[in-house]
């Protein structure tokens, strides 16, 4: 019962903040940074704890495979798209991916975050499984990882956007390629929104990313540890 009613308590809040987010289209009201905290907050005030809600997680998470494989879709139709500007894409991935990793190890460093620490930021921008399972290998902090990763994804399609306006980045490719390389499944389920090319040069890009990340990130790691 719980479960059932943790499932409809995740799509109506959800749907309710795809409406708001229509009518005050505003970061704050991103649907999945203001969902999330409404049903934290609901499931608190009905004393369900996250282990009681976990079935429903694993049911909704499950979905997200078919979710993932359909964004092959987008990039199948636009492949002579993406082909004609993949040279100069994949450099941007590759500049983007190392800057990223070590923007973050130094932040971290400056700090002086824990070993602990750096290596979740280390692997932030890259999707929940890729991090997972890069995390196995570095032997990190699995939930802190999988926190860093969401709330980069968060970040990313609350304000990647509006950044990208802000200093007037209007092609649909360059949106695309940033938003998924830095904010991966979250920030291109907010690029597929602006538009089909959008969310399919996103999605190619987070995947890419991925690649990127795993090939590069053995090599950095040792150099601030």
């Amino acid at each position: 019962m719980i479960t059932l009613f943790s499932i409809l308590l995740t799509l109506i809040v959800y749907r309710m903040t795809l409406f708001l987010a229509g009518r005050f289209p505003t970061p704050l009201t991103s649907p999945v940074f203001l969902s999330t905290i409404l049903v934290i907050a609901i499931l608190l005030g009905f004393h369900i704890s996250y282990e009681e809600y976990t079935p429903a997680k694993e049911i909704m998470t499950f979905l997200l495979g078919p979710a993932t494989v359909a964004l092959a879709v987008p990039i199948y139709k636009n492949r002579d798209l993406l082909s004609k500007y993949f040279g100069a894409a994949l450099m941007g991935l590759i500049a983007g991916t190392i800057l990223t990793i070590a923007t973050a190890l130094l932040l971290a460093k400056g700090i002086h975050f824990s070993k602990t620490v750096l290596l979740a930021l280390s692997i932030k921008s890259v999707t929940v499984p890729v991090a997972t399972e890069i995390g196995k290998i570095l032997k990190g902090n699995q939930p802190l990882i999988v926190a860093f990763v969401i709330i980069t994804g968060m970040i990313g399609a609350m304000f990647g956007p509006k950044l990208l306006s802000l200093f007037k980045i209007d092609h649909p490719y360059a949106r695309g390629l940033s938003i998924g390389a830095i904010a991966h499944g979250i920030g291109t389920a907010e690029a597929v929104k602006e538009g089909e090319i959008q969310g399919a040069v996103s999605g190619a890009a987070m995947g890419i990313a991925a690649i990127l990340t795993s090939c590069i990130l053995p090599y950095i790691i040792p150099i601030f540890l």
